[in-house]
């Protein structure tokens, strides 16, 4: 299978080509979106994921009908965007984000079953850290009813496109003498909310205070 070119060909100067740059923008998120052709026509879903060593982890239904076809090798490109900041310029052309972003080629493919369930809980602890030890194991039924599947990041299979510069405003805009500017945009957890039938006298796990915490929430922001 050829894959698109990885070549950005609008803002050139923005993409980065160092893995440590897609890397931290894989581990900062957990929301990726996966588009493929389905039944003659295009079709994206947002959906959970982690980077797990060189490895693009998702995971769903075996009822699903996207994630079956994703299963059986059907070509999908990924995309991952994180925003960091808006951009306030002295124009609303010249006006935009910081963000981060990235594309990923190619096909995923079953996880090995020998690796299913140490992958099924290595996805939980990237979503909430910690939370694999406070829980009881996965039963069979719930492993069979789970399709995990797993993309390699290779050399050539990804472009990575990072913006997070100031306003270019052109010369007669500055001497208007208007503000110009980045506002930061961070993403951080909020008051942990106990559901309607969890009883008031069970607490709050430590993997729950630990995503509240002020550690976790500089590590997660956007």
């Amino acid at each position: 299978m050829s894959l698109p070119t990885t070549q950005i060909s609008r803002l050139g100067e923005k993409q980065s080509a160092s893995r440590a740059d897609l890397y931290a923008l894989l581990d900062a998120t957990p929301l990726a979106t996966v588009a493929l052709v389905r039944d003659g026509h295009p079709v994206a879903f947002p959906t959970g994921f982690a980077r797990i060593d060189d490895r693009f982890v998702i995971h769903g239904s075996t009822g699903s009908p996207w994630m079956r076809a994703v299963g059986a090798g059907a070509p999908v490109a990924v995309s991952v965007t994180a925003l960091d900041g808006v951009v306030v310029a002295r124009s609303g052309f010249e006006s935009s984000f910081h963000y981060r972003s990235a594309a990923l080629f190619g096909t995923f493919e079953p996880v090995p079953t020998q690796d299913k369930e140490h992958i099924l809980e290595t996805l939980t602890d990237t979503f909430i850290p910690g939370r694999v030890a406070e829980l009881r194991a996965s039963t069979r039924r719930e492993l069979a009813a789970t399709m995990a599947l797993q993309m390699t990041i290779g050399d050539d299979n990804w472009s990575c496109k990072i913006s997070a510069g100031w306003p270019e405003d052109p010369d007669s805009d500055i001497e208007a003498g208007a503000w110009a500017g980045v506002v930061p945009l961070t993403t951080v957890y909020g008051e942990p909310r106990r559901a309607p039938d969890c009883p008031q006298e069970i607490p709050v796990p430590a993997s729950v205070r630990d995503m509240t915490g002020e550690l976790a929430n500089r590590r997660h922001g956007g």
